[in-house]
């Protein structure tokens, strides 16, 4: 089975990563790269630092420069689907992500630091609240977790994890940068998206375009757990 190119977590000079949208687009058009998302940093956690997202104008800016950027793949009929998203540190407060950031806006959310079964909870929230101002559904955002550590849940209540993430339709994330998040010790998590038609993703955490198709791994981790179908069903989403 052949499946298109993905690299569905990159950052630019908007956070910390070193190049600018422009830049990571025409890179990734020399790469043949099929699908992208610029996913950067949105937080007021001890790690506030990495981000320029902070207030209504900036985040505009942002959205703005992807969104001219999507207007020039469409105008110029490229082979490239690029979709405007975000990593939100689930470190920050609930106020702060609950003002600023409105799904309708976004195409794709990934989501850092779901590490507790807290975590967990805080999170169903924010969705919850999202879902009730937020209409139609059936154009929510894609949601994803973002280089997330199975590990962290595979020796307690894992079922809590796999439903909270079936019920909201979130992905995981293959991760090149994280490769230690899919080793044997949690077959058994891969296990549990397979058995549950879980979506998984491929994410480089892009902060050089020096990486960007670093997606050989990941992609070759997915079949290994047999977790072709689970890809199927993500790249199925973005395509429509």
């Amino acid at each position: 089975m052949t499946f298109p190119r993905i690299n569905l977590h990159i950052h630019s000079s908007f956070s910390d990563g070193k190049n600018s949208i422009e830049q990571i687009i025409k890179k990734s058009l020399k790469l043949k790269l099929d699908y992208i998302a610029i996913t950067d940093h949105f937080t007021d956690s001890w790690k506030s630092w990495v981000s320029k997202l902070k207030d209504n104008i900036k985040i505009e800016e942002y959205l703005n420069t992807i969104s001219n950027c999507q207007n020039y793949l469409n105008k110029n009929d490229k082979e490239l689907t690029l979709f405007k998203g975000i990593e939100i540190d689930l470190s920050s407060s609930e106020g702060f992500i609950k003002k600023y950031i409105e799904p309708e806006k976004f195409n794709l959310m990934l989501f850092e630091y779901l590490d507790t079964f807290e975590a967990i909870g805080f999170l169903r929230d924010i969705i919850q609240f999202w879902k009730r101002c937020f209409k139609p559904l059936n154009e929510f955002p894609i949601l994803g977790l973002a280089h997330f550590d199975p590990s962290y849940f595979i020796h307690g209540n894992l079922d809590i994890l796999i439903n909270f993430l079936k019920e909201n339709n979130i992905y995981f994330e293959f991760n090149s940068s994280y490769s230690t998040y899919y080793s044997l010790q949690n077959k058994l998590f891969f296990e549990k998206l397979k058995e549950n038609n879980i979506p998984v993703a491929i994410g480089c955490d892009t902060h050089n375009i020096k990486n960007l198709d670093n997606i050989d791994e990941p992609l070759d981790m997915i079949k290994y757990y047999n977790l072709e179908n689970n890809f199927q069903i993500l790249i199925n989403k973005l395509k429509l």
